[in-house]
């Protein structure tokens, strides 16, 4: 199974690692790998480590580059964010709060809203499971949605659609909701809404910001300092649970960035 991984190398025969090295790169769901050195790069001493999956790795460098460098986002605009319990979107929602925007989440279930709300620090929360999203909107965002970042796709998509106002922008992420069902389904209202409300609706990767990682590192880290950030990690123990753990994230019982810890952090 393929998977991005943090390791110790044990042993080397390449001239730029050295036991004791901690990298990264994909190691896959194994306890041991015997990898290309190409295929690896060095982590910084930044502990814990599950900070550089999370908030300084792919989830925190995905919501910032997709929130700041795709659709951006300045003060008093108001900014929705799916899957808003997740890596990303938890990290995208308070991002959107450092900058002074109106941030409302959508996430499944009312004891995760709650969470969202007071513990994230998102102004509001939509629980999809539970609400008419489109009724939520509505009443929530009466002057419209500037910006939607999208990690689900689907009918929520098709809701943000009809909230957005005249030349809004949207950030595509993900489409989570499409990954484990059945037949895929796409939203309504495209491209007819794209065209009647001039939107821009952009996708992105997040290797397509590499030359801007280290203003990214430099904010979160900051900001975790600080305090105005909070870093929200899901940690299993157990490389046999691994499964379960992508099964559950599918299922969106995760908050934060989910993980599996194989090991202790190396000294």
């Amino acid at each position: 199974m393929h998977g991005y991984a943090i390791g110790e190398v044990l042993e080397s025969r390449a001239a730029d690692f050295a036991v004791g090295d901690v990298v990264a790169g994909e190691i896959g769901w194994q306890e041991f790998a015997a990898l290309d050195a190409a295929g690896v790069r060095h982590c910084s001493d930044h502990r814990p480590l599950s900070h550089l999956h999370s908030v300084l790795g792919i989830a925190g460098k995905t919501a910032y580059h997709g929130l700041l460098n795709v659709p951006g986002i300045a003060a008093g605009e108001t900014l929705l964010v799916s899957a808003a319990a997740g890596s990303v979107g938890s990290i995208v929602g308070q991002i959107g709060k450092i900058k002074g925007a109106h941030v409302v989440g959508i996430a499944g279930g009312a004891e995760k809203c709650a969470w969202v709300q007071d513990e994230l620090g998102f102004d509001a929360c939509i629980d999809y499971k539970g609400d008419d999203v489109s009724a939520r909107l509505r009443e929530l965002c009466p002057g419209g949605v500037d910006v939607y970042f999208d990690n689900v796709g689907g009918a929520i998509l098709q809701a943000a659609l009809f909230a957005m106002k005249g030349r809004g922008r949207i950030s595509c992420c993900g489409a989570v909701s499409q990954y484990d069902g059945g037949t895929p389904t796409s939203p309504a209202g495209i491209p007819g809404l794209l065209v009647v409300k001039r939107l821009r609706m952009e996708g992105f990767i997040v290797m397509d910001f590499l030359d801007r990682d280290a203003e990214a590192e430099r904010d979160l880290s900051q900001w975790t300092q600080s305090g105005q950030l909070k870093v929200v990690e899901d940690i299993i123990d157990g490389l046999e649970n691994a499964p379960r753990g992508l099964i559950g994230l599918l299922a969106g019982e995760n908050r934060g960035k989910r993980m599996i810890r194989v090991g202790p952090d190396p000294a």
